[in-house]
């Protein structure tokens, strides 16, 4: 669902559009929404924009994926770090294993999936251990004096039903059928797997034949092929009509291919941050984009603020021999256009182009002097420079409850009983933020120095209860 400007209200899936869109305009399920977040959403919506997929799995992973990457803010499920989760292998380890993740950290690794049922790929690969032999993340492989390994010395060296003292050569073995299976070559499995389910139920064991039937499904859930698809345009005009439009309304010397946009954002003058975003061709460019903290002062002032980070952020492109941006736009009027001036008169740095874009009336105002310029309300170039304004706000807005957030959330590792600060030093570097501690594995918690199994289960535990 979009917008007039082309913004993306809201992603969503079924199995009949049209029926479910339906359902939101009918007069009688509007007087009857009481949510109103979905109410005043409906009032929006100007388009919509449909994908056709060929499977469950597919729509899974795809709602996924967009949520992720444009953040509709009518979408409340989705919009964290977690993900949906793969296998990965360690196909450089002397004996690689099976494990489950949800994040690519080692560019080593084979990674198979994201798979949309989690349960049904977990059942898979416990199942893959026992029909190939192959080794999941709880398993510690013990090197013998013979060069061998051993890879078990517990009761579970009897109940996979494999040789448990390998050579390398024999586990790669393994490991390169399992991995075929991973691929797609589950024929001959899945045939085996049905050819016991018939035959325990003619033998009338009903709940063996269950067993089966349980496993088959899973495996063919698990492996269900699913497309690879690109990322959804934000709007389907012509982007390049569109700059030189910008352009020629901006009385611009050269097409705006390369723009960036500040936002300032802070709470009663708390937590005061700044958002830098970046668009390229028209499209945002969301590796360019940059977050900055507010150094130089406490408190409320944003052409202060503006001045900071505009010094800092093209100081540094300068020193770096980079480019400036074809555009530089702020979000606000004259006071911060004369903030990013005074910046760059500062830093002996001749400015890009430059303009302020102020949201009331969305008036243009112009570091040349020159009077203030309103655009129509159709006006394309005004959409484009609404929406990357709207980005940086939103960027800002973003990093500011993240920081607020975040002082709450790491204090609840304090709380955990046995959490000293080289534990919890040791969790932070390895993921980072506290979303991608929660949605770690117990698997990854207890890859961590310091963090065994048994404190890993604990951990995971006690995170997903606070």
């Amino acid at each position: 669902m979009k917008d007039r400007l082309g913004g993306i209200l809201y992603v969503g899936k079924a199995r009949n559009l049209k029926r479910r869109v339906t359902t939101y305009f009918q007069p009688s399920r509007r007087q009857k929404i009481a949510q109103p977040k979905v109410a005043a959403m409906l009032d929006l919506i100007a388009d919509f924009e449909t994908i056709d997929v060929k499977s469950e799995a597919e729509a899974l992973l795809l709602e996924s994926r967009l949520i992720k990457h444009w953040r509709p803010r009518y979408n409340t499920l989705l919009t964290d770090d977690k993900r949906y989760p793969m296998i990965r292998v360690d196909v450089e380890s002397a004996m690689p294993r099976f494990r489950v993740t949800r994040l690519r950290t080692s560019e080593a690794s084979r990674y198979f999936g994201p798979f949309a049922f989690a349960s049904q790929m977990r059942k898979t690969l416990h199942a893959m251990r026992t029909e190939y032999g192959v080794l999941l993340a709880d398993a510690s492989p013990t090197l013998l004096p013979d060069g061998r390994w051993q890879l078990y010395g517990d009761i579970r060296a009897e109940l996979y039903g494999h040789a448990n003292v390998v050579s390398e050569s024999q586990y790669r073995a393994r490991v390169e059928k399992a991995i075929a299976f991973l691929e797609g070559e589950s024929r001959n499995w899945l045939e085996e797997i049905r050819t016991a389910m018939k035959e325990a139920a003619a033998a009338r064991d009903y709940e063996k034949a269950a067993e089966w039937r349980d496993l088959a499904a899973a495996i063919e859930r698990t492996l269900v092929p699913t497309r690879k698809f690109a990322a959804l345009p934000q709007t389907e005009k012509n982007d390049a009509a569109i700059l030189e439009e910008l352009r020629q309304v901006l009385g611009m010397p050269k097409v705006p291919e390369t723009i960036e946009c500040f936002d300032i954002s802070h709470i009663s003058g708390t937590y005061c941050v700044a958002s830098l975003v970046h668009f390229s061709g028209g499209r945002p460019d969301n590796r360019s984009y940059r977050r900055f903290r507010i150094k130089s002062f406490i408190g409320n002032d944003d052409f202060r603020a503006m001045e900071e980070v505009v010094g800092r952020r093209y100081t540094r492109l300068r020193d770096e021999g980079r480019p400036m941006p074809d555009l530089l736009m702020v979000d606000g009027g004259l006071g911060q256009v004369a903030s990013a001036l005074r910046a760059f008169a500062e830093a002996e740095i001749a400015p890009p182009f430059l303009i302020g874009l102020a949201k009331k009336h969305e008036r243009i105002f112009f570091a040349d002097g020159r009077p203030f310029l309103d655009l129509p309300e159709d006006s394309e170039a005004r959409k484009l420079l609404q929406r990357v304004r709207d980005e940086a706000h939103r960027f800002a807005n973003t990093y500011n409850a993240d920081l607020r957030s975040r002082r709450i959330r790491e204090s609840v590792l304090d709380d955990f009983p046995g959490m000293g600060p080289v534990r919890k030093k040791a969790l932070l570097d390895r993921f980072v933020t506290m979303e991608k501690l929660r949605a770690a594995e117990v698997e990854e918690l207890a890859e961590v120095d310091g963090i065994g199994p048994k404190l890993a289960e604990e951990l995971a535990d006690f995170l997903a209860r606070v």
